[in-house]
């Protein structure tokens, strides 16, 4: 196991920093959001916490170029790098979004193959407290064994959690109607009745899965522990956070969204495509409808032609990203690239998404409903057509559609599934119409983009001082300080 070099914090009255750990789950879409909470915390109280982001060697690098800035403008932010368990992927290999479908069986065995790493990593650099990803429920324990705080952070929103939470107690029975039922009607929210065919749901709530065998660890682990961090804000989800903490947290801290302020956005993940930021300064404002489908986005060969097709059907600008393993171009029916050469881009891999979103002349996002995205979204005032794909993204979904309604479904024609092989085709003439309808405006398109800027407002608000994130992650400081010192007095008196 190796440290990189970091800085150390400031005097601070004699007292040496809080040394806070975070294990991230190997994914980006974990990894990005926890390092920006680590550099926050850090530059939240420069003389008092030192962050240390523990991590294997190839999602090190993804993250290198935010931990450099941090270090660079002062803040306590080290690397600790720890083998990533040999699970048969090639050297290098080391993050959901790098491997193929077929091979991300792998990566959870990798998680499973953590436990002991981190124990024996825990013990012996003893930190003063864990921000643990959920996936990682035997930290819970670790941290114990150590007496110190073990957080465990959710890059889920708190919707989704809460309607997993509570379809997951009623999941004998959905399981038992099946896959049939036209809908289940979530219980326990507050505000309006959220419907979802069964279909639409996670497989861990239909079929024994990885996920379910291990919920049961993951909520006792969440509720031992010291509390929950989530990367949201209140306003976005106000009356869901006052249940959840009324019903599923000890402590529960809203500190997003994380990835504000927007000043490395371009950094962030790793290397990106820059020349799209060029590209896109060639559009007049509001013109380009961005679409990304995330790095778990496994669209069929023929679902992806249609997209294209769609896209090109629509008359409009797009900025389109696709996954690496799409990136031979052999999806692209004949001519297509020549034909949209002056309106489209496509970049294959990795865009800096945040500086995307920022953009003037970016107009509307079509997107999967990942968590991260949907908060992007809503911190740059961005309207969203939603496709969502998998895992939770159509409990997302009705959150962007139905509640805070800042955007609407592309497609309504047909049969969707977190399945992608057991859902419809969405036609190229059908999302060719939503892209040219959504971007051509009109009174809803509006009520969407105002709608839109408001949570971009209150995204800014949250997260500057005294706001409600703000103030959250102070207080996850003072708590950690707190719960620090009294470790600390106890070991004195014993």
């Amino acid at each position: 196991m190796e440290a990189a070099a970091g800085v150390s914090a400031a005097s601070n009255g004699g007292r040496r920093p809080l040394r806070v750990f975070f294990l991230p789950f190997f994914a980006r879409g974990h990894l990005i959001p926890l390092t920006d909470l680590a550099c926050r915390m850090a530059a939240a109280r420069p003389a008092e916490v030192e962050a240390t982001m523990v991590v294997t060697p190839a999602n090190a690098m993804l993250i290198a170029t935010t931990v450099t800035r941090a270090v660079d403008a002062g803040h306590a932010v080290r690397l600790l790098r720890y083998p990533f368990p040999d699970v048969g992927l090639e050297s290098g290999v080391e993050c959901l979004g790098a491997v193929a479908k077929h091979d991300a069986w792998r990566v959870f065995r990798a998680v499973d193959l953590s436990q002991p790493i981190h124990e024996k990593l825990l013990l012996e650099h003893r930190p003063d407290a864990v921000v643990a990803d959920v996936p990682f429920w035997w930290v819970t324990d670790i941290a114990a064994k150590i007496g110190v705080p073990r957080l465990t952070f959710h890059p889920v929103g708190i919707f989704a959690q809460l309607a997993m939470n509570n379809l997951y107690a009623i999941r004998s029975d959905i399981i038992r109607d099946g896959v049939a039922a036209p809908s289940v009607i979530v219980p326990g929210m507050p505000g309006k009745e959220i419907a979802i065919p069964p279909s639409e749901l996670p497989e861990f709530l239909l079929q024994d899965a990885v996920l379910s065998m291990e919920w049961d660890n993951i909520k006792a682990a969440q509720l031992a522990g010291f509390g929950v961090i989530v990367n949201t804000f209140a306003d976005l989800e106000k009356p869901y956070c006052d249940e959840y903490r009324r019903v599923d947290a000890r402590r529960a801290y809203f500190v997003g969204p994380v990835s504000l302020p927007l000043d490395s956005a371009v950094h962030r993940g790793g290397d990106g495509n820059m020349d799209c930021l060029e590209w896109l300064s060639t559009k007049p404002s509001r013109s380009v409808v961005y679409a990304c489908f995330g790095s778990w986005a496994c669209f069929s060969t023929r679902q992806i032609r249609e997209l294209a097709l769609g896209l090109e059907a629509s008359n409009k600008p797009f900025l389109w990203v696709v996954r690496s393993e799409d990136s031979d171009g052999l999806w692209a029916p004949e001519g297509w690239e020549q034909r949209v050469a002056d309106r489209g881009m496509v970049v294959r891999g990795w865009a800096p998404q945040l500086a995307v979103l920022a953009h003037s002349s970016v107009g509307a996002f079509l997107t999967h409903c990942g968590w991260n995205s949907v908060l992007e979204a809503a911190s740059a005032g961005l309207p969203v057509l939603t496709w969502p794909l998998v895992f939770e993204q159509f409990i997302n979904e009705r959150l962007v559609t139905e509640v805070a309604t800042f955007g609407a479904r592309l497609w309504d024609g047909g049969k969707r599934n977190v399945r992608v092989e057991d859902a419809d085709t969405v036609p190229a003439e059908a999302i060719g119409r939503a892209v040219a309808g959504f971007m051509e405006g009109g009174e809803r398109w509006e009520k969407m983009r105002a709608r839109a800027g408001e949570l971009a407002d209150r995204a800014r608000a949250a997260v500057s001082e005294s706001g409600s994130s703000w103030r959250d992650l102070h207080r996850v400081i003072d708590d950690l300080t707190e719960a620090n010192a009294s470790r600390v007095r106890s070991n004195e008196d014993s």
